[in-house]
C-alpha cells in the first residue's frame, strides 16, 4: 500500500505510478491510499487491479483519519505500507498499531515550508518516527545525508534509490504540439515542466527570460520560453511575460499529457527551483538528450554533470539564469553536445529497470526478514 497525500501531477506521484504499473504483476499487488483525494492522474494506472482510497483528510491534525487508515489496513492487511514524504510520516503510526510487517517511508524532496531541511519540527518528527519505520529510502545523497546526520537514522536503515526514467518513452519523436512559429528555423526555445508553486520558482525563469531578450536584442525575437504546469504562480508568470512585451514568444498552456512531445520540441530545458530532490523533469529532459540549466539545490548536482550536460546556475538569481541561458541560445553546438552527455548519462546510470530492481530489492529483503513469501 503506497500512502501518499494527494494522487496528481507530479513527480513523486510518477514515480508510484511507474511502480505499480511495472513491478511484475505475478510478484506484487498494490493499493494506493490518499490522505486528501485523488485526481484524474490515476487514470494513468494502467492495471486494473489496483483500487485507490480517499480519506479526505482535513486540513491540520485530523486524528478520524487515523482511525480510517487504522480500519483499512486491519481490513487489507498490506504486507508492506510505502509512506512519501513528511506529509505522509504520521501514517506509519496507524500501520504500526496494525501490526503491518513491513513499514516504509520514503523522503522524495523538501517541503514547500523547509526547501533546505532547517527546519527542526519537521526534523523532530522525522526523529519520532522513526522507530515505526523499518528502511527509509532517500531520493538523492543530499536527503540520505540529512536523515543519517540530521535526523540521527541509522545508516543501515537508509536506503537510496535515484528515480528512473522510461528512455525509450523520451525518445519518441511525434508531431510538434507547440504553437505554430515557435520551432521556426533559427529560433531557441527554452521550456520548464512543473507545477507553478512557490519552491518551483518558475518567476525566476520568467524574470531571466525578460532579461535574456533585453540583453541580446539582436536575437531576441528568435527565442521562445514554454511553461508546461498549473498553480498559483501561472498567473504572475503570464503578467509579467506580458508586461515586457513577450506575451507572443512565451506559452503557459497549464498542464498537459504530452509531456515527451514538448520535451522534444524544446532546445533547452529549464529548472529553476528553490529546492528539488530528484527531479523527473531533468531525467527526462536528458533522455530526450536536451541540455539542462538548473539550479545548484537538493539533488540537481547528483543529475547535471555541469559544464558536461547541462549548467548548474544559484537558486533565485535570474541574472545567473539569463547568461547561462545565453550560452546555449549562441551556441546550437554546445547544445548538441550537452544533450549527448545527457541521454548518456540515463542509459548508464538512470534507467528505469535499475529504479524498479532497486525497490523490489527493499521490499524483498524485508518481507524475507519478516517471513513473508512474495
Amino acid at each position: 500500500m503506497h500512502v501518499l497525500y494527494r494522487l496528481q501531477v507530479g513527480g513523486l506521484e510518477n514515480g508510484v505510478v511507474n511502480l505499480v504499473n511495472q513491478l511484475p504483476t505475478e510478484r506484487y499487488r498494490h493499493a494506493i491510499v490518499c490522505l486528501a483525494d485523488a485526481t484524474s492522474f490515476r487514470e494513468r494506472i494502467r492495471r486494473d487491479d489496483v483500487d485507490v482510497y480517499e480519506m479526505h483528510k482535513r486540513p491540520g491534525q485530523d486524528f478520524a483519519t487515523w482511525f480510517r487508515l487504522l480500519r483499512l489496513f486491519r481490513r487489507l492487511r498490506p504486507a508492506v505500507v510505502h509512506t512519501r514524504n513528511i506529509g505522509c510520516l504520521e501514517a506509519q503510526i496507524p500501520a504500526w498499531l496494525a501490526a503491518v510487517p513491513c513499514r516504509v517511508h520514503g523522503e522524495h524532496g523538501w517541503d514547500v515550508s523547509d526547501p533546505d531541511g532547517s527546519n527542526r519540527k519537521y526534523r523532530w518528527l522525522r526523529r519520532l518516527h522513526a522507530p515505526l519505520v523499518h528502511r527509509f529510502i532517500a531520493l538523492s545523497r543530499e536527503l540520505e545525508g540529512y536523515l543519517r546526520q540530521r535526523v540521527g537514522v541509522a545508516a543501515g536503515k537508509v536506503t537510496r534509490i535515484y528515480n528512473g526514467v522510461d528512455g525509450e518513452r523520451f525518445r519518441i519523436t511525434g508531431s510538434d504540439p507547440l504553437p505554430v512559429g515557435f520551432r521556426a528555423p533559427g529560433n531557441v526555445v527554452f521550456g520548464t515542466v512543473g507545477r507553478m508553486h512557490g519552491v518551483k520558482d518558475q518567476t525566476n525563469l520568467c524574470e531571466a527570460f525578460v532579461r535574456l531578450c533585453a540583453a541580446h536584442g539582436d536575437i531576441a525575437a528568435q527565442l521562445r520560453l514554454v511553461l508546461i504546469g498549473d498553480g498559483p504562480l501561472q498567473a504572475a508568470c503570464e503578467q509579467r511575460l506580458r508586461s515586457a512585451g513577450l506575451g507572443e514568444r512565451s506559452w503557459l498552456p497549464g498542464s498537459r499529457d504530452d509531456v515527451p512531445e514538448i520535451m522534444q520540441a524544446l532546445d533547452v530545458f529549464v529548472l529553476p527551483s528553490r529546492a528539488e530532490g530528484i527531479s523527473n523533469t531533468i531525467l527526462e529532459a536528458m533522455a530526450c538528450a536536451r541540455p539542462v540549466i538548473a539550479t545548484r539545490v537538493g539533488g540537481n548536482a547528483e543529475l547535471v554533470d555541469d559544464g558536461v550536460s547541462g549548467t548548474l546556475v544559484p537558486a533565485s538569481d535570474p541574472a545567473a539564469l539569463a547568461d547561462a541561458m545565453a550560452g546555449y541560445a549562441a551556441d546550437p553546438d554546445l547544445r548538441r553536445s550537452h544533450g549527448a552527455a545527457g541521454r548518456q548519462r540515463i542509459v548508464d546510470a538512470f534507467g528505469m529497470p535499475r529504479m524498479l530492481a532497486a525497490y523490489a530489492g527493499v521490499y524483498d529483503q524485508l518481507m524475507e526478514q519478516r517471513g513473508i513469501a512474495p
